[in-house]
């Protein structure tokens, strides 16, 4: 824990969190067990602040067409695109400030989830 993350780190960890949010049983053991060499609130944070604001359609939607897992590549390649315009815009920062605020509330069971089978 507390080690510095690479741009592979965090790309590895911004893949595993996305099966949080599959139309499917999570597995969120399976998430944690990956997680464990990372600081939590770093992950968490990456949770809701890079995989949420990309992934969290899945579960809104009445059918959801991601079901075993997102496309690694589309992933991040959207949430490298997200992370760009919001360095590119002071309105972009804070709507996603806000924005965040509302994940975190609205899928705080997912941190719960992760930080408990972590422990287990």
């Amino acid at each position: 824990m507390g080690r510095v993350l690479t741009p592979q780190d965090r790309a590895k960890i911004q893949v595993a969190l996305a099966d949080a949010f599959v139309d499917n049983a999570v597995d969120y053991k399976a998430i944690a067990k990956q997680m464990r060499d990372y600081d939590p609130e770093i992950v968490r944070d990456i949770l809701y602040e890079d995989v949420a604001p990309v992934c969290f359609s899945n579960l809104e939607t009445p059918v959801p067409s991601i079901w075993t897992g997102f496309d690694t590549q589309w992933l991040l390649n959207e949430i490298d695109k997200q992370t760009r315009t919001r360095e590119a815009s002071w309105l972009k920062r804070r709507l996603d400030n806000l924005k965040t605020a509302w994940l975190r509330y609205s899928y705080g069971y997912i941190w719960k989830e992760i930080s408990e089978s972590s422990k287990a």
